[in-house]
């Protein structure tokens, strides 16, 4: 992937002049059977461009409680569109067409006006749970019934794309807007793709100008970006395959109360009430394994293309050493 960026043949992206990342562009629209795409720096900047593009001032978004696009984005829904958010209670971040039908607004001059929906897959809070392909098909006809846009945070979509075998164009064909990142399990330093129609791009190459995500020469990092799609998507079974193992070590302790049912690469484990977990990261972290408590009583673990088997093996030992 370096040797693919220190060679990458470069341009101006802002006046459309890089080579790779417009060639980086066509590839990820290609992939998901849409018509434009859109290189971002981040992730949380292509979500919440997106979300502008979508909505008024005044709107409401229809997400779960969880959602990365409103717990962890620093309230930019409500600081770049001037929207609001109706947060639904989940399933391990997931909602459903039921749900969705429920929480749109009358057309009431009271009420704020319900715009869009945003899922998440896979979802980040709820362990890297997939959404089953068949309720987000309800959830489209929802939204078209009601004339509200989709949106998908696809940080992590090509984990759940290799977790259910379900391919891209599927998705391209249901949400108006997605999100890929292209960093993660990916392996790229940065990066993140907005992808949708035409007209939709060009509203969002404004938007991420104004938020100041125009780059220059960015065919350097876009070079990351191409060679992961071309190389490092279908080895992501190995990261969900490195979780499992992890998983099952920590079911096995008395400390841990519950460990969430692991589909990709995400690892959520809740430890029993007499336990710290910011003493017990901290015991990991010297022992050379880095994890994150995310609550009182839960620890994240996320395997990449960083963790080796050889890693894995080692948490693992560790795991099955580690005692009160």
């Amino acid at each position: 992937m370096l040797d693919a960026m220190m060679k990458a043949p470069v341009g101006d992206d802002v006046f459309g002049e890089d080579p790779s990342v417009n060639r980086l562009e066509a590839m990820a629209a290609r992939l998901f059977g849409m018509e434009a795409a859109l290189y971002c720096p981040t992730g949380t900047m292509s979500n919440q461009i997106a979300i502008k593009c979508h909505t008024q001032p005044g709107d409401e978004v229809i997400c779960e409680k969880n959602a990365h696009v409103y717990i962890y984005e620093g309230g930019g829904i409500a600081f770049n569109s001037g929207a609001q958010v109706r947060a639904l209670e989940g399933d391990r971040g997931r909602i459903t067409a039921g749900q969705v039908s429920l929480a749109i607004n009358p057309d009431d001059v009271h009420r704020a006006r319900t715009s869009l929906v945003a899922l998440e897959n896979t979802c980040n809070r709820g362990g890297g749970s997939c959404y089953d392909l068949e309720e987000i098909r309800k959830i489209r006809q929802v939204c078209t019934d009601n004339q509200l846009k989709l949106h998908l945070d696809g940080a992590r979509l090509f984990n759940a794309l290799v977790a259910t075998g379900r391919s891209a164009a599927e998705y391209g064909g249901i949400f108006d807007s997605i999100s890929v990142c292209l960093n993660k399990g990916m392996g790229c330093p940065i990066g993140s793709i907005l992808i949708g129609p035409a007209a939709f791009i060009r509203k969002a190459r404004r938007i991420r100008k104004v938020f100041g995500g125009g780059m220059r020469q960015a065919g350097y990092m876009a070079a990351a970006g191409i060679y992961a799609l071309e190389n490092n998507m279908q080895r992501l079974a190995e990261d969900h395959l490195h979780a499992r193992r992890i998983a099952e070590a920590l079911q096995k302790k008395e400390f841990v109360k519950s460990v969430m049912p692991v589909e990709t690469n995400i690892i959520i484990f809740e430890t029993e009430a007499d336990m710290c977990t910011k003493e017990m990261t901290q015991y990991l972290k010297e022992q050379g394994v880095l994890a994150i408590p995310i609550s009182a009583n839960q620890i994240r673990f996320v395997t990449h293309l960083d963790v080796s088997s050889e890693m894995a093996d080692k948490v693992v030992d560790i795991i099955e050493k580690w005692s009160k």
